[in-house]
């Protein structure tokens, strides 16, 4: 055990690990001077962070404007509320109604969406869906019925305020007291922060969409290829991702070459920490509040056991490791019985960590493990079941043959074509898989237990026991040279409204023709998973599609109004992925 310091002085120019865990100060502007600070922030507040303020009650004010932040040893301005990352966290009693009045004094219009809650679309707060936004200077009232209890999260839906730190967390107490008990509550709410202007960093990836991946295959790894499936293979291999223009190593647009990754508003360095007693059981309620990064969660030593997925109870589940996509929650129950622990979220792509504590004091720490090797993408995230089964003893460990690899090499070429969607497609993918059971790359085989969609169950079963009426199937495609992300092919600008008639039942098909995972959000409605026979697996309001996958899942259009379909990773959505949905 080793007691950790509270606070330190970084200077800004930063060596890599450091600028990876940030300042120890966990982003608060401290000790600075008005004397020392630059003109042009001397009348700027400085942000609150690790702790965000609880807000319970019916009766809110919240207030949006600029503040300033240093993570890295750089001051930056942020876009907060009530000068606080993350934003003040709401405590709401299902069945209450709210009252909410967010008051804008950006330069720029503003909004917020409140995720996963069901409610009147006019109060959804997406601007140009649901209503225009908040004008600069101006007051808008949400007011609304809390129908459903639960771990949820709101954050901007304007430009990339997101990514500049307007998000804050929800918890709704259910009206008829809380099944799941625990002694400690926390809100471990994660996300990525960029000191680079975010237009900026759109405008570098539609230059070169990877230009923040500095995992590209190497010569040591061609020839780590070389002794473990022969040089033909090897060959085979490099010249099919080359044919593709696509690199193995493309796990995430955006990494942390520039990220700093926080754990409720504190880097790695700052480690927060959550108190606890020995034997206590405490609730962990894990949101992935960030822009673009998937995190893998566990906390070495203890057992985390699911009890709660997207603000619905599950049956419990427990796991050593999960992995949380871009806008989840995830609620778990854990049992420490040791002084300290660290909670430890690396980034899919290995290129950085949020991490806190827990311990029984607040000067103590625990060992931070390594971060896992990175792992490239394999044929059948590429291409789906047909080489899920052809190299299936390559996913096991083993070696693929040539013969496989070159009918893989000749597989892509076939689907490497813009024919049928035009300019924005640059992947096809005509033999997906169907399975949930799928932990995804990096995460399989690894040795621990990790969480796959397969092992959720809602108790309770679907809201509605009507079978589809009728089926919708969409694909998602993109093109990495372009930098453009879409929905058949159709970027949201270009597209026309996906309509659902009021109270029908339908079936909804989401085909990945991209080597990305795509968090899907569908507003207003629950979204309830199938397993590949059909049957219900769990309502969630945001889906994880996984490279070459096809997944299914019903909707009840119980919810009149406009409403939006998108992608959550921020910067898949700007560049296209997102379509209106209208409910008539």
């Amino acid at each position: 055990m080793k007691r950790m310091p509270r606070s330190a002085l970084v200077a800004p120019n930063l060596p890599r690990r450091r600028f990876l865990q940030g300042l120890a100060a966990g982003g608060v502007l401290l000790g600075l001077s008005p004397l020392i600070k630059p003109s042009w922030a001397r009348d700027m507040a400085t942000t609150t962070t690790g702790y965000a303020p609880v807000l319970s009650g019916t009766e809110f004010e919240l207030t949006i404007a600029e503040s300033l932040v240093n993570f890295t040893g750089a001051p930056r301005l942020a876009t907060t509320i009530n000068g606080s990352i993350p934003a003040p966290t709401l405590r709401w009693r299902e069945g209450d109604t709210v009252t909410l009045r967010v008051i804008n004094r950006l330069k720029e219009a503003t909004s917020i969406h409140w995720h996963g809650l069901i409610l009147p679309y006019e109060m959804d707060g997406v601007p140009g869906i649901s209503y225009p936004g908040i004008a600069p200077g101006e007051t808008f009232t949400y007011r609304f019925k809390v129908q459903q209890a639960g771990t949820y999260w709101y954050h901007s839906h304007s430009g990339f305020q997101e990514q500049t730190g307007l998000y804050g967390a929800l918890i709704i107490d259910p009206a008829a007291g809380d099944p799941l008990r625990a002694e400690r509550d926390y809100v471990l709410h994660l996300s990525d922060w960029t000191d680079e202007d975010p237009i900026r960093v759109l405008a570098k990836l539609k230059i070169q969409s990877d230009y923040y991946n500095f995992n590209q295959p190497t010569v040591v790894d061609f020839f780590r290829d070389v002794g473990s499936d022969g040089l033909a293979s090897a060959l085979s291999k490099r010249r099919m991702w080359n044919q593709m223009r696509m690199s193995p190593s493309d796990l995430a647009d955006i990494s942390g070459h520039t990220y700093t990754y926080l754990t409720n508003g504190t880097t790695p360095a700052g480690n927060w920490t959550g108190l606890f007693k020995p034997g206590e059981r405490v609730r962990l309620r894990l949101i992935n509040g960030s822009a673009m990064t998937f995190f893998d969660v566990r906390i070495p030593g203890l057992k985390m056991t699911v009890v709660q997925n997207d603000g619905v109870n599950v049956e419990p589940v427990t796991v050593d490791e999960m992995r949380i996509g871009v806008a989840e929650t995830y609620d778990v129950i854990v049992e420490p019985k040791d002084e300290a622990y660290t909670i430890f979220a690396q980034s899919m792509d290995r290129t950085g960590y949020a991490r806190g504590t827990l311990a029984v004091r607040a000067d103590l720490g625990a060992d931070v493990p390594a971060m896992d090797p990175p792992e490239p993408l394999t044929m059948a995230d590429m291409m789906g079941a047909m080489m899920h089964a052809e190299m299936g003893d390559m996913q096991q460990g083993g070696h693929a043959t040539h013969g496989a690899m070159a009918m893989g090499a000749a597989a892509v070429r076939v689907r490497h074509a813009t024919t049928e969607y035009g300019p924005s497609v640059d992947m096809r993918v005509d033999t997906p898989r169907t399975n949930l059971d799928d932990p995804g790359v990096g995460l399989r085989n690894n040795g621990r237990r990790v969480l796959t969609y397969a092992d959720l169950h809602t108790i309770g079963g679907p809201m509605d026991p009507r079978s589809a009426e009728r089926e919708i199937e969409l694909h998602l495609t993109g093109n990495m040279e372009r930098y453009t992300w879409s929905i058949d092919g159709v970027e949201f600008g270009k597209s026309t409204p996906i309509h659902f008639r009021h109270g029908e039942r339908l079936r909804v098909i989401l085909h990945n023709d991209t080597m990305m995972t795509h968090p899907m959000h569908l507003h207003g409605m629950w979204s309830e998973l199938e397993n590949p026979n059909g049957e219900f697996q769990a309502r969630k309001h945001t889906i994880n599609v996984q490279p070459a996958q096809r997944i299914s899942f019903l909707v009840t259009a119980d919810a009149p109004g406009r409403w939006a379909w998108h992608c959550h990773l921020l910067y898949h959505m700007d560049a296209g992925m997102f379509r209106q949905v209208v409910v008539a």
